[in-house]
């Protein structure tokens, strides 16, 4: 138990899993160690990469620097963190994300609220190429970062995003941490990890919220392989599948609450804009910018439905072979 008036010990956890992001896994941590509120631990965890292990241990023999000792992924990786952490609070960064100075600061000013589970913040896209003018904002979650429709001040919500949040560590152990059959495998755009715990977190603590504060900032990189048609294509149809993955666990009412809002209030609003931005102001990019929107919901809505499809094929199967899973205890 904290003494009245302590401060919250707080560990980052960051996670790497390939030598070609050197730089910018240098940047991130360059970012939490000139903190303005200087973390507790700072815990580095590299997945199954045995030359990229031994890199930053030598760069780094300070900080706690493991292997994944869970599968590979982020969401094993993520759990190894959890599992040494030292910290009243996990915060989590992306390898390829740089936090502003008072990051952790505008975190954890929201914990002395013993309701609050979890703190998350915004994450603006960082790269030296031009956002392409088809990109709509309404899906820059495509690229993992903050998107139009998201609240502009602190608010309750249903997740976090995955390369800026943070926990209670004690709210994390108690309900088992981030689930492996969902999260990133390298380079594969999958997810989702992060909204399965979040909801996972606040049907284990009915009193509890996780907290979206905009003014805690991430800067997080976009290659130029992320600004592409394929790879928006690709995002979306496996963003579709891990939400089906995700209403498995959690049932579809809660787990696709944000995202129905999400498709009645904030895309057709972008679809209008984007023609508006034809009509008054010539700019032709407005017309595919409402085209991507519609075909990045049908392929996410294709992805969500085919994957569901899948699944109850495979369940009377599954549940003959006892494997399919019923709880997260």
């Amino acid at each position: 138990m904290l003494e009245e008036g302590a401060r919250p010990r707080i560990t980052v956890v960051i996670c790497a899993y390939t030598e070609r992001r050197w730089a910018q896994l240098l940047a991130a941590i360059d970012s939490v160690l000139h903190q303005e509120l200087r973390p507790d631990q700072v815990v580095l965890v590299i997945d199954h990469n045995q030359a990229l292990l031994q890199r930053v241990r030598a760069a780094y023999p300070r900080l706690t620097v493991v292997a994944n000792s869970g599968s590979r992924g982020l969401s094993g990786a993520r759990n190894t963190g959890v599992s040494q952490a030292r910290g009243d609070i996990i915060a989590f960064l992306d390898d390829d994300a740089t936090a502003e100075p008072d990051w952790l600061m505008r975190m954890l000013m929201h914990y002395d609220d013993p309701r609050v589970l979890g703190v998350g913040g915004s994450a603006v896209p960082a790269s030296q190429e031009a956002r392409p003018r088809w990109f709509p904002p309404e899906f820059d979650w495509v690229v993992g970062c903050s998107f139009i429709g998201q609240p502009s001040e602190a608010t309750p919500v249903r997740n976090l995003i995955g390369c800026n949040m943070s926990f209670r560590r004690g709210a994390l152990h108690q309900v088992g941490r981030f689930d492996p059959a969902l999260g990133r495998v390298g380079g594969v755009p999958v997810g989702c990890e992060e909204t399965e715990l979040c909801i996972r977190l606040q049907q284990r603590y009915p009193d509890g919220f996780v907290l979206y504060e905009p003014a805690a900032q991430v800067r997080h990189h976009v290659s130029s392989d992320r600004w592409t048609w394929a790879y928006f294509r690709d995002r979306c149809f496996s963003e579709g599948r891990s939400k089906a993955v995700v209403t498995r666990l959690v049932g579809p009412d809660v787990g696709l609450s944000a995202e129905r809002d999400y498709s009645r209030r904030v895309l057709p609003r972008g679809i209008w804009q984007g023609l508006l931005d034809v009509c008054v102001g010539r700019d032709l990019g407005g017309l595919t910018r409402s085209a991507a929107i519609v075909v990045g919901l049908v392929l996410t809505a294709t992805g969500y439905l085919s994957c569901r499809m899948s699944l109850a094929r495979r369940e009377p199967e599954m549940r003959n072979l006892a494997i399919l899973p019923t709880d997260h205890e």
